[in-house]
């Protein structure tokens, strides 16, 4: 079945229900998306799976997005193993009193995902039975992943990068920090680092200067013979022995 045929045929098995359908973005991976009421969230899960023609027998996930004033989505993905096949199935819940019927008695395997989000963003799961902490410690206070929840450790720490507004007044980036083995910019090179415009590590002037070349006698032209030296002469290029040059 095509992500429009399975939108149109669950809101078919849900009728008189104002349930709405929709084909998610992603191309080949696109989903039939299906917004219902809240009242028909448990119905609209069991009509899913027990449809001849849908079979959506794998329950994948659960989650929810916070919508703001507008309170928040609760997003369920099903799957058919026989027919390969999936829909998103969502509902609204308000803000100031987000509640929703447990779907654990269709899919068992909700269970974990309902206690997660009950965990994260405080709605409640009515008939699941079991919402206890699953991820977070029992003193803890709030629910992080609520878009008015303020992060501590931005409390604690301003936030270096500044990359969101409002984060810090401070603004600037990290000093960047070479891996180990990799020299300072300029280190090799014939003109020193400007003091500071590397990483730790090269002193209050920046990088050293490079090494002077080695002179090397001339190369002798193509076709010619290397001139051999006369006796006694030292060979260029060669270490003189020990105890000579100091007489």
């Amino acid at each position: 079945m095509t992500p429009e045929e399975v939108g149109q045929r669950l809101v078919a098995l849900l009728a008189p229900v104002a349930a709405t359908t929709s084909v998610s973005g992603g191309q080949g991976y696109a989903r039939a998306t299906v917004d219902v009421p809240p009242a028909s969230w448990g119905d609209a899960l069991r009509a899913a799976r027990d449809d001849a023609e849908l079979r959506l027998d794998f329950f994948d996930w659960l989650s929810a997005v916070d919508e703001l004033a507008d309170g928040f989505d609760v997003v369920a993905h099903l799957w058919s193993t026989a027919g390969r096949h999936g829909v998103l199935l969502r509902t609204r819940v308000p803000r100031d009193a987000p509640s929703v019927a447990s779907v654990v008695d269709v899919y068992p395997g909700a269970a974990w995902h309902e206690r997660e989000t009950y965990e994260m963003f405080g709605i409640s799961f009515a008939g699941h039975g079991e919402l206890r902490p699953l991820l977070l410690p029992p003193e803890f206070e709030g629910h992080p992943l609520r878009k008015e929840f303020v992060l501590a450790s931005r409390v604690a720490k301003p936030w270096p990068g500044a990359k969101e507004p409002g984060e810090s007044e401070a603004g600037g980036g990290r000093r960047p920090i070479r891996p180990p083995g990799v020299p300072a910019p300029g280190e090799w090179g014939s003109t020193p680092t400007p003091a500071g415009a590397a990483g730790v590590g090269e002193g209050p002037r920046g990088g050293t200067p490079a090494r002077p070349a080695r002179e090397r006698p001339p190369r002798p032209a193509p076709g010619a013979a290397p001139a051999r030296p006369a006796p006694g002469e030292p060979v260029a290029g060669a270490e003189p022995a020990a105890g000579e040059g100091n007489a």
